[in-house]
């Protein structure tokens, strides 16, 4: 697979809300350690919306659909998560506008978009202890793969779901790397010393929507 279509990033959306739903009460037990015990409810109850909403949403402009879905998340994702995870599809979306498919460059200026609109908004940096720390790698790893594209298509799939693939795993390492960090940002923060050893949320569920990803670009 070269690129990712309107239809491609909708069975990523589904495929999405199914792990997220499957993973909830993992993803609340982490925030239940430091946070308010309702990260994992919170982006199932999002990430269902957006399933049950793709019908209405425009697949023909990948850019006017990822805009869509940050839409539906800012609107139904609780807490801090909701404007976050907007933001991250909102400008996503932005930087996608008017595209039918999205190539292994694109997808990466997007997820790199929305991680700058992420880090303006949260103000967080690497090490704060928040979903920066997965998704920051998980860009980094996709630059990594427009530089060295043979290496990004080793192990099948071609060079978008190798680099996903990557993307994916440099996300997870980011977010286990999170448990033994003091958290800076967030309402761990409130915590100082004693958020040190638990792994973030955020991060956890940002690891598990790029894996998602990696999966349905592997299909």
């Amino acid at each position: 697979m070269q690129t990712l279509n309107g239809d491609q990033i909708a069975a990523w959306l589904e495929r999405a809300a199914e792990v997220i739903e499957r993973e909830k009460m993992f993803l609340t037990e982490l925030d239940a350690a430091i946070g308010d015990s309702d990260h994992g409810i919170n982006m199932a109850r999002g990430f269902t919306a957006v399933r049950d909403r793709l019908g209405g949403l425009d697949r023909g402009d990948v850019g006017a659909l990822l805009k869509g879905v940050g839409m539906i998340l800012l609107s139904t994702v609780g807490g801090a998560s909701g404007p976050l995870y907007g933001t991250l599809f909102r400008e996503a979306g932005q930087k996608a506008a008017g595209a039918a498919a999205l190539d292994l460059a694109a997808l990466a200026a997007c997820l790199e978009a929305g991680l700058e609109g992420i880090q303006r908004r949260g103000k967080a940096a690497p090490g704060d202890k928040t979903m920066v720390d997965a998704l920051g790698p998980a860009v980094d790893a996709l630059k990594a793969a427009l530089r060295a594209p043979a290496a990004a298509g080793e192990g099948g799939g071609g060079p978008l779901a190798g680099a996903l693939e990557r993307a994916a795993d440099a996300a997870r390492t980011g977010a286990e790397a999170t448990a033994p960090l003091v958290a800076r940002k967030g309402r761990a923060s409130y915590l100082g010393e004693r958020s040190a050893g638990h792994q973030d949320p955020g991060a956890t569920s940002c690891w598990l929507l790029l894996r998602s990803l990696a999966a349905t670009a592997a299909v």
